[in-house]
């Protein structure tokens, strides 16, 4: 018995390295690397830039799973990164969730960080990390969006640990850091005007280039009366957005997104 009480439950691992490389004008792949349940997927594009569905083959995470992503986009490459589906952080019966986000951006070079929503259950248990460099002349779209519960379903998070760091860094230079921490009583924290004003989906996006000052009306135009707001400095422009539910998120959500990508839609996979 002593044996069996020290024998630690299966957790899932898992690593995803992408690489991209310009090639005849087009962004090609250079290095793919998946280890354990992290899998990589390159559908095909009818234009220049490249899309990369990421798969956490586990079908979800709880304590002690650990992922790692890498995305390293070279010289004048265009790189959109998506899920397959929301991620669904589950009850943890010891430890925590962790996941990890590298991404670097050569000159002249942008990558789209988009994925779907997280899903956390209640008393999940999560820390999660976002590390961003880039170099002068790249441009970052990031995305995070959560849910606490599905509303739909009649799930919430009532308890539960969630952490998210953002370090986005140009030319080695911290740009935007932030740190979120909700811990112990997630309904009754969120209850707070300052916090969630008792909603239970919440997004944060974060564009770094250029065209920040460009499209900083163009976004407040398209939030409207939205329960969020959106403010620029200098190459950066921020947008919080909070909602009733994951639908009431996405349906602001989208056409921001669409401004920030010149247009551009949300990758396929969001519509499936």
């Amino acid at each position: 018995m002593t044996a069996l009480a020290t024998i630690r439950p299966q957790r899932a691992r898992g690593i995803g390295r992408l690489t991209a490389k310009p090639l005849g004008g087009r962004t090609r792949l250079a290095e793919l690397f998946q280890e354990g349940s992290a899998k990589i997927r390159l559908p095909d594009t009818f234009s220049a830039e490249m899309e990369a569905v990421i798969i956490n083959t586990s079908g979800g995470l709880t304590g002690g799973d650990e992922m790692a992503w890498v995305i390293n986009a070279g010289p004048d490459c265009h790189v959109t990164a998506t899920t397959q589906a929301c991620e669904k952080v589950y009850k943890a019966s010891a430890g925590t969730a962790t996941v990890s986000t590298r991404i670097s951006v050569a000159s002249g070079a942008r990558v789209d960080w988009l994925p779907q929503e997280t899903i956390l259950f209640d008393r999940a248990s999560m820390t999660r990390r976002l590390e961003v460099d880039l170099d002068a002349g790249a441009e970052f779209l990031g995305l995070e969006a959560v849910l606490l519960g599905r509303k739909a379903m009649g799930e919430t998070m009532a308890t539960g640990l969630f952490r998210d760091r953002w370090r986005i860094r140009r030319e080695g230079r911290l740009v935007h850091a932030e740190d979120l921490r909700l811990e112990g009583d997630i309904v009754g924290i969120g209850k707070a005007p300052a916090v969630l004003g008792a909603q239970v989906a919440f997004a944060t996006v974060l564009y770094c280039g250029p065209r920040a000052e460009a499209y900083i009306e163009r976004v407040r135009q398209v939030l409207g009366d939205a329960a969020g707001g959106a403010s620029q400095w200098r190459d950066k422009l921020v947008v919080r957005l909070t909602a009733a539910d994951g639908y009431a998120l996405r349906k602001i959500l989208i056409p921001v997104i669409s401004v920030l990508r010149n247009g551009a839609p949300v990758p396929k996979v969001w519509n499936l």
